[in-house]
């Protein structure tokens, strides 16, 4: 929801009913409803080296290259070239960083090309061709046959007996076989006559927005009337007519907030049951690489404290290092010594 700013998802969390109003643009934006453009894409330009760096690093292994690359920048306890750690690990995250930048190209083209099908939009009493983005909801929009459904939409009349419309949904939930839905019987009256269709002006009353593909309940009030709507009435985003000549709808979903939308959730970095398994692996190393580091300190420890005075001569003490401190950085310069415990290649 980053797409729409913070004050779209604060509003969309209080929104306990939907309420729109057909024909009437400036009633429907007081309400702030999200617009028809969707968006699946996670980066931009400007945001995708901090945000990617941020998710690869919550792989362990990348976090300790980087945890171990610090150490060896300290020369009190590197013994090491911080080469050796920069070289393999900025090249593990540029590779990474290639194929999620190719990803989300790939998204975002996919984006623009949705964003700018065109539909047949009822404006100011004129059928207009416009992009699926700039539908608002509110809008009256006319369908053809085979042509996708733009957003989810209620449905007005159309060119078949008793105002049906065969609809195939395999795209929201795979079956392929055509489903019927049918009109309100005092909308459905308007058939195509636009004039008719451009001074409706009935309100709806629906429940705010939600994943639920089986279930709609709303009502419809028109001249004082009210009629009741179910799912048999509403056409979602995604799904195809079929057999139809064309029927018109009205708006009352769009863009993030359209069922199918809301289904596919926030795209996320990709972690595979073997990401997860070599985070564990790569903990249960580090535990045992902290285990021999901290034997291998103490074993400093002990021989500093009974024989390394006798070798001075050979291993001379660096100046205002007591020997409790100097276990300390031992612990840590056997960590870098011994970091292949935790190969880097593996990625």
């Amino acid at each position: 929801m980053s797409f729409f700013g913070l004050d779209y998802a604060k509003k969309k969390e209080s929104e306990l009913e939907r309420k729109l109003r057909a024909n009437d643009r400036e009633y429907n934006l007081s309400f702030k409803y999200a617009t028809n453009a969707i968006k699946t894409s996670k980066y931009n330009t400007f945001n995708f080296l901090p945000l990617n760096l941020f998710e690869q690093f919550q792989r362990i292994a990348n976090a300790y290259f980087l945890i171990l690359l610090l150490l060896q920048v300290i020369p009190a306890i590197s013994s090491l070239s911080w080469f050796t750690t920069v070289v393999p690990l900025v090249l593990v995250l540029s590779v990474t960083a290639v194929k999620d930048a190719t990803d989300d190209i790939n998204r975002h083209r996919s984006d623009n090309q949705v964003n700018n099908r065109k539909v047949t939009v009822l404006i100011d009493g004129e059928l207009r061709s416009e992009k699926w983005m700039d539908v608002h909801v509110g809008d009256i929009i006319k369908l053809g046959n085979n042509q996708f459904v733009t957003a989810d939409l209620l449905l007005l009349s159309s060119s078949e007996p008793l105002n049906i419309v065969y609809i195939e949904t395999a795209e929201l939930d795979g079956e392929t076989n055509l489903k019927v839905k049918q009109a309100v019987m005092v909308t459905g009256d308007m058939g195509d006559n636009i004039h008719n269709l451009a001074l409706f002006s009935g309100e709806v009353s629906c429940e705010p927005p939600n994943s639920r593909l089986d279930r709609f309940t709303g009502t419809l009030t028109n001249a004082g009337q009210k009629y009741s709507l179910d799912n048999d009435k509403i056409l979602l985003r995604g799904c195809t007519l079929r057999n139809t000549e064309w029927c018109f709808g009205l708006v009352l979903f769009g863009g993030p907030e359209t069922k199918l939308m809301q289904n596919c959730g926030k795209t996320t970095f990709k972690r595979t049951s073997i990401d997860r398994l070599m985070n564990v692996l790569v903990l249960c190393i580090f535990g045992f690489l902290a285990f021999m580091c901290t034997i291998l300190a103490i074993g400093n420890r002990i021989w500093e404290q009974l024989w390394g005075s006798e070798f001075t001569a050979f291993l001379p003490r660096q100046g205002g290092v007591d020997t409790p401190f100097s276990g300390f950085l031992t612990f840590w310069s056997y960590v870098i010594i011994l970091n292949t415990v935790v190969p880097i290649s593996l990625y």
